[in-house]
């Protein structure tokens, strides 16, 4: 835990480490050699601001677990003691793909599972948490209404009472629909309704979203995009988008515009964690092609997807889908070896509290951890696995809450918002945790605020770990002090969230690796379940190859007994 009164010049020089600029947004970050260097090309320098008076200190700290517990598998895994234990179903990881896994096997009449969580709380990068009381995400913070193709999401928001079909239409709970204003942008000392930069921007620009909303179109059309990614249209030129890099394929097509340029680096942060030089073309291209679209300014709507949040972010979805499975789960249990024996599976855990290591027996063990994880765990892992792995890579991300007792000033413009982002910003900006209340005035809520990095080398992430929470706290603030110049008095506590692998990036040649639909088909013992199969991290794609699997093993189970 810490305290941190006032912002200074000399203290955020200080935290950043000596002088340095702002990174090109989506850019890789430049070699560096020492560490504080390192932290200031990771972090980027947001403008500078002289401290302003507090009522008192800034208390926090950082929260959940420490990476350290992620890391036992770096120095070997040890020898499990004791007699063995006995599971029908073993699943390794209590996240969104793992609780998926368990609702299917449930479902199904199987009653004997059991799942480990490396962490505290099931529900991974979807959990929520609260601070000072007041409930706010940890992770992601909101779900789109899935379209046709997601129908196994569907059937799990209306087994939730979330959606109901009224003459063959979806309705869904006003609550737990976003509510308006849903996004903001500060922009040139103002806030601007929307993302996409509007306001004062050339012709030239507008005549860009509307060719790249036409483009999009096209590739709507095609059928060729989908979520999940195994339900797209197999099309030849998915090859061609897959090789290239967004910022390839938009430089190739002559999408140079600052304002457009900047929003698709923001959208595909977002998403996949790192920018347009990161990623492919293809999952530049399927952010939107597969759900949305992009509408022009001008044009006409088209119609967009619903967007589906809660003060705790998909925390909500966690805690409803973890709660039948409470007695099942062992929080604080690291997997540290797994084996097929060809008549079932052996899986090695430690206990967090002790450092004892159980061995489990089981007819079958379900893996719902990254692929780089599974890869180390496996005994003798398969071709498919390795090159799964090796192919990977994860952006790290932070979030911090920011508890607020008292309502900062706002600048001009469009009024407070759900989604909260900032022009050439390192940052993703904020959510407002109080939005979806319906108290008639603003009062305390704690305000979101999301960063990531892209993809860091080894050095890099070492560094970026090495940054503390006074220097984080110094740059959470000075990001948004532009949009709100008094913030600073009105925070009374800052707790910080690392994500070491938040998010897998869909880098050029990942979408079309043949390793990762191997992993899918997997006929053994062992069968594979994570959104890394998917090649990017979004609940969708987590959920439904949980499903898929303890749906799979269920099936396999019964056909035994039969």
């Amino acid at each position: 835990m810490g305290t941190i009164r006032s912002l200074t010049r000399r203290r955020l020089l200080a935290a950043a480490g000596a002088t340095g600029t702002r990174a090109a947004t989506g850019a890789s970050v430049a070699a560096v050699t020492s560490t504080a260097a390192t932290a200031t090309a990771i972090l980027g320098a947001p403008a500078l601001i002289g401290g302003c008076a507090r009522r008192g200190p800034i208390t926090g700290g950082f929260v959940g677990a420490s990476h350290e517990r992620g890391h036992h598998l770096r120095n070997g895994p040890p020898a499990a003691s004791g007699e063995p234990r006995r599971v029908t179903v073993a699943i390794l990881g209590a996240g969104i793909a793992g609780l998926a896994a368990a609702r299917a096997l449930a479902a199904a009449g199987v009653d004997d599972y059991r799942l480990f969580e490396l962490e505290n709380a099931s529900g991974g990068n979807s959990r929520g948490g609260e601070v000072a009381g007041l409930a706010c995400p940890w992770g992601a913070h909101y779900l789109p209404t899935p379209g046709e193709t997601a129908g196994e999401v569907r059937d799990l928001l209306a087994e939730l009472g979330l959606v109901r079909s009224v003459e063959g239409v979806d309705r869904y709970d006003e609550r737990v629909l976003c509510h308006a204003p849903q996004e903001r942008l500060f922009i040139a000392g103002r806030w601007q309704d929307g993302l996409l930069p509007v306001e004062h921007q050339p012709a030239s620009t507008i005549a860009q979203y509307r060719r790249f909303s036409e483009r999009i179109a096209t590739f709507q059309a095609s059928h060729g995009f989908a979520v999940p990614v195994t339900r797209a249209r197999p099309l030849p030129e998915i090859d061609r988008l897959d090789r290239m890099t967004f910022a390839q394929w938009l430089d190739a097509e002559g999408f140079d515009a600052p304002a457009l340029t900047w929003y698709l680096d923001y959208c595909c942060r977002d998403d996949y964690g790192a920018g347009c030089r990161q990623v492919s073309a293809w999952a530049g291209i399927h952010y939107f092609a597969s759900r949305h679209g992009f509408t022009a300014p001008g044009s006409a709507e088209r119609g967009s997807d619903g967007v589906l949040t809660w003060p705790q972010g998909n925390g909500w979805l966690v805690e409803r889908m973890a709660a039948p499975h409470r007695d099942r789960i062992e929080l604080r249990s690291i997997g540290v070896r797994a084996a097929d024996t060809g008549r079932g599976a052996t899986l090695d855990v430690m206990e967090a509290d002790s450092g004892r290591v159980v061995r489990w027996q089981a007819d079958w063990l379900i893996l719902a951890v990254p692929l780089f994880v599974a890869a180390r765990l496996v005994d003798r892992p398969p071709a498919a696995l390795a090159a799964a792995a090796a192919g990977l890579d994860h952006a790290p991300w932070v979030v911090a809450n920011l508890h607020l007792p008292t309502t900062p000033l706002e600048r001009p413009g469009a009024p407070r918002a759900w989604d909260n982002v900032f022009y050439d910003s390192t940052s993703l900006g904020y959510v407002d945790a109080m939005h979806q209340s319906l108290h008639p005035y603003p009062g305390a809520t704690v305000l979101t605020w999301y960063w990531t990095g892209g993809v860091l080398d080894a050095a890099q992430r070492r560094a970026w770990f090495a940054i503390g929470w006074r220097a984080w706290v110094d740059h959470i603030l000075a990001d948004l002090a532009p949009a709100h110049p008094d913030l600073e008095r009105h925070v009374a506590r800052i707790d910080i969230m690392r994500w070491g692998h938040a998010m897998a990036v869909p880098r050029p040649g990942v979408h079309t690796q043949p390793a990762l639909r191997h992993l899918a088909r997997a006929d053994g013992r062992i069968r594979f379940a994570h959104a890394d199969l998917s090649g990017h991290s979004v609940f969708e794609e987590a959920f439904i190859h949980g499903h898929r699997v303890g749906g799979e093993v269920a099936r396999a189970l019964s056909g035994r007994a039969a």
